[in-house]
């Protein structure tokens, strides 16, 4: 989404046309899930996607032509043998969509809002009320509320932005439960979710090749290590900190935000153990430490000793990762950011 929404909020106010589109519903097996977004302009190229294939070709296609009319609306899209026979791509699914036609004349505020909940990390849900898919143009409104249920703008029709207003003060679920897509009431909620912050202990090669990975897959990546020429720009380019300096004098002061990650990857087992023992002590929502059993079960004793609690290192994932057999430093990153999003993606029960 946030790359649709920097294209619009550049494009729109420099003179370029674009059909914003959103998918607000899906039923069954679809390529996408709600929430995901679209860019389209009159040449029929693109930012973002609704799942490739035949019928992100034809969202295009509509989109188009509602362009052109200057009239937005929400279409639905049954995925059956009707699309998708040649290409294999048979879901078997409904996706509704809604196409908003963008021209100079058109104010972005709406958009840039969304962008600044995003780019502030503060997040915040996007409510949707639509009219009822009988009527052949289906009118709609948006809402953008704060992680505390204020308005902060809407968009499109302004008795679906009143009625979203009504229901979404008893609806609205809390942010820190990192919910998915739901409806309550006929109303379509798009959470948007804040990053979570991933604090990486030590720069080496398993370091460096999780922190990669976990930015792509929307982690804010803090990387801590006694060598700065480990942690480097050059090394780390999409990190958002690079804190050198000895563990146990970084970890005890650094500032993180509720509901952090932590992972520890250093370099030995006397490193580990004090990255393990100070991140034990701050309240993070996830930590997980590399190496083999028997290196865990030493550490562990040690960490009795020195007051920690058996419940406390019960919550610590280690072996950290998904079991793929894996061997290869990036097999490694691979099967501990799958641990991480799995983690992130299934809040506890």
């Amino acid at each position: 989404m946030r790359e649709v929404l920097q294209a619009l909020v550049a494009d729109i106010p420099a003179g370029k046309s674009a059909a914003y589109c959103q998918l607000i519903d899906t039923r069954g097996s679809t390529p996408q899930k709600a929430g995901a977004t679209m860019l389209v302009y009159p040449s029929g190229q693109q930012v973002g996607t609704l799942g490739g294939g035949c019928v992100e070709a034809e969202v295009k296609r509509r989109a188009i032509e509602l362009l052109e009319a200057g009239q937005g609306t929400v279409v639905e899209f049954v995925l059956d043998h009707d699309y998708g026979w040649d290409d294999g791509l048979i879901c078997g699914g409904r996706m509704e969509v809604i196409i908003e036609p963008l021209t100079p004349h058109n104010k972005v505020d709406f958009f840039q809002s969304i962008l600044e909940a995003i780019t502030s990390n503060l997040g915040g849900t996007l409510a949707i009320a639509a009219d009822p898919r009988e009527h052949s143009l289906r009118n709609f409104g948006m809402v953008l509320l704060s992680p505390t249920g204020a308005i902060i703008a809407s968009q499109g029709d302004a008795s679906h932005c009143r009625q979203v207003k009504g229901i979404a003060a008893q609806s609205l679920r809390p942010l820190t439960g990192r919910p998915l897509f739901y409806r309550e009431q006929g109303i379509a909620f798009v959470p948007i979710l804040p990053r979570c912050e991933l604090v990486i202990v030590g720069g080496g090669h398993v370091g460096q090749a999780v922190a990669k990975l976990a930015h792509w897959v929307d982690f804010d990546v803090t990387v801590i290590d006694d060598r700065p020429d480990v942690i480097s720009a050059e090394r780390f380019p999409t990190a958002m900190r690079r804190v050198p300096g000895k563990f146990q004098e970084v970890l005890p002061k650094l500032p993180l935000r509720d509901g952090a990650y932590g992972l520890v990857v250093t370099r030995g087992h006397n490193h580990d153990e004090i990255g393990l023992y100070h991140l034990l002590k701050r309240p993070l929502a996830y930590l997980g430490m590399i190496g083999s059993k028997r290196k865990i079960r030493l550490i562990y004793e040690d960490l009795l000793e020195k007051g920690i609690t058996q419940e406390q290192l019960d919550q610590v994932h280690a072996p950290v990762g998904l079991d793929i057999a894996s061997r290869t430093v990036e097999e490694i990153a691979i099967s501990i950011v799958a641990q991480l999003v799995s983690y992130r993606n299934r809040p506890a029960s």
